[in-house]
């Protein structure tokens, strides 16, 4: 959730990029038309509409792969990422090739505290132990050339699915299915780690099914509640493809047709099921899910969503959810000393760095991303936090703003100074890299030089965009479900957003941190609720004043309370 703050961001009206026309409602008709909706045909998110599952690159490959595997009876390892797209993965294939009929499926996902990211020699020696015959990395992979070459020379057949984007050279490995590799012609390149692993298993159970001609195969369809976690908490783009899996697996969930690890994760976070939206899978479930992998082992996040016992599940969600609390207080903590750094390098951030390195002994290697997160969205710039790991080494984590494609910037400072990187990757808007402590400094130098050319000065001055103003009588707690059932909402296909003026009946802090407000657009209009999360930091904002008016951006939200629904307004700038 955005911070709303009186900042140095300034509200900006988005362009009518469609010429949309229909029997919609018409705040909704303009909303969709400044997402570039130009057809209604183009809202019509049934599962039919996804991009064949044959034209993903790379899958032949691997369908051949699993087929051979599945006729032999071969031990299958999955090995996922840390996070929530590499545990809905996991458990998405975990669960998949089980109920195929493969002899033998297990998982492991590494320690980022002992072995880091990606498929490691290290790695492939802890696995060999349980002695798989073939390896299946999801959501990582293309940047494990290494653990590659140790798997197959200890005669393990490799499998990478990933959405990451590949470096100079691919790892050598049996098949490689990624929307992302050089050449590829799959026209989204927007799927996460779990749609890519979803694809495999829907061209796998199609294959299957094609050589068993008249038997019934259980449907990937089925899976798709953990496709639409893992793709809504990755924040990658939701162009069609994505909001298509996304919008199935929600009315899965909604139905009740989910696995009983993601009913116990919304439960947990205080949501309903029949309500869920995408934000609920970000802001309720995709944390708790990942605390697992920040803090602790993400092993408790998979076996979650591989619980088939409610109770197990719920038991499972509450370790997740103390976790999750546990998260946000370092994180809290970290913030604020990450506040501290900025103050002391410059008080004046017109003079900071484009590109922003920071650093302190006592952080958290888990929770460093989140810290990068926030200081990019206060100063509107990349931002990379690291955290110490194993002696030498120094763990970071990077946030980027639009226009600055992180991989790039990356690989750029490796090329300019070779050796200096000990190992990156990611993608556009976030990655990872290694980094020998005592040459942070020769990094920050060439990182902010990087930054600097590809924005400038003004770029730092933050964008809320808005979707325009809304007449006094389209502020109804009925456009707001017009506009929550019109999603999904995501990276790239944004919740919509309003701006207007507003006179502050009554202003006053709530949970310490939250801003509560009534408000009133004009004349006799009604009151209206509306509230800024974490508006007040360390005590500094000023409360509004009774009878101030307020250029406002906002949302519209249905607050639910003791069975009642009532109109509220989520700030996201004060002006």
């Amino acid at each position: 959730m955005m911070q709303s703050q009186r900042s140095r961001s300034k509200i900006v009206r988005r362009a009518m990029n469609g010429t949309l026309a229909g029997n919609l409602d018409p705040v909704l008709l303009r909303v969709y038309a400044a997402r570039g909706i130009g057809s209604t045909d183009e809202l019509n998110l049934d599962l039919r509409e996804l991009l064949p599952v044959s034209s993903l690159d790379g899958i032949a490959a691997a369908v051949d792969l699993l087929v051979d595997a599945r006729a032999r009876q071969r031990r299958v390892l999955v090995i996922g990422d840390f996070d929530a797209d590499g545990a809905t993965s996991t458990a998405l294939l975990v669960r998949g090739l089980r109920r195929l009929g493969f002899a033998e499926v297990g998982y492991l996902v590494p320690d980022r505290f002992r072995f880091g990211y990606g498929l490691t020699p290290e790695i492939v020696a802890l696995a060999a132990e349980r002695a798989p015959q073939l390896i299946i990395t999801v959501d990582n992979g293309m940047s494990s050339d290494a653990g590659v070459a140790a798997a197959r020379g200890r005669g393990i057949d490799v499998l990478i699915t990933d959405h990451h984007l590949p470096g100079a050279t691919l790892p050598e490995a049996n098949a490689i299915c990624n929307p992302n590799l050089a050449g590829a012609r799959f026209p989204s390149k927007a799927l996460a780690g779990v749609g890519v692993a979803f694809y495999v298993l829907a061209a796998l159970t199609r294959r299957l099914a094609d050589e068993r001609a008249g038997a019934i195969l259980p449907s990937p369809a089925d899976l798709l509640d953990l496709v639409a976690l893992g793709t809504v908490a990755d924040v990658v783009p939701f162009d069609r493809n994505n909001r298509i899996l996304v919008a199935q697996g929600l009315k899965r969930i909604r139905a009740g047709r989910c696995v009983a690890g993601i009913q116990a994760l919304l439960a947990e976070g205080g949501r309903r099921l029949e309500r869920v939206v995408a934000s609920d899978l970000g802001f309720a479930a995709g944390p708790r899910l990942n605390a697992a992998g920040r803090l602790d082992d993400m092993s408790l996040g998979i076996e979650c969503l591989l619980a088939d016992d409610p109770a197990h599940a719920r038991l499972l969600a509450m370790q997740l959810g103390q976790l999750n609390t546990e998260r946000r207080a370092i994180e809290q903590r970290m913030n604020e000393n990450a506040a501290a750094i900025v103050q002391r390098m410059q008080l004046d951030t017109d003079d900071l760095a484009l590109g922003l390195c920071l650093f302190d002994a006592d952080w958290h290697q888990g929770v460093v991303g989140l810290v990068a997160a926030r200081a990019k969205e206060r100063l509107h710039r990349p931002v990379i936090a690291f955290a110490p790991a194993e002696e030498p080494w120094l763990r970071g984590s990077a946030r980027s703003v639009p226009g600055v494609h992180m991989r790039d910037v990356l690989d750029a400072v490796a090329k300019r100074q070779p050796g200096l990187l000990e190992k990156f990757g990611g993608h556009a808007m976030a990655a990872g890299l290694t980094l020998h402590r005592e040459r942070l400094e020769e990094f920050r130098a060439l990182f902010a030089t990087e930054v600097a050319r590809h924005m400038n000065r003004e770029d730092t001055e933050g964008i809320v965009a808005s979707d325009g103003a809304l007449a006094p009588g389209e502020i109804t707690l009925a456009t707001a479900h017009t506009l929550r059932d019109g999603g999904p909402w995501g990276q790239g296909f944004p919740e919509p957003v309003f701006d207007g003026e507003f006179a502050v009946l009554e202003a006053r802090t709530v949970g310490e941190r939250h801003l509560k407000l009534k408000l009133r657009s004009g004349g006799d209009t009604p009151v209206l609720d509306a509230i800024a999360f974490n508006f007040v930091r360390h005590g500094r904002e000023s409360i509004p004043r009774s009878a101030e008016v307020l250029q406002l951006a906002y949302r519209l939200d249905v607050n639910e309370y003791l069975g009642l629904e009532r109109l509220q307004l989520v700030v996201e700038q004060l002006c």
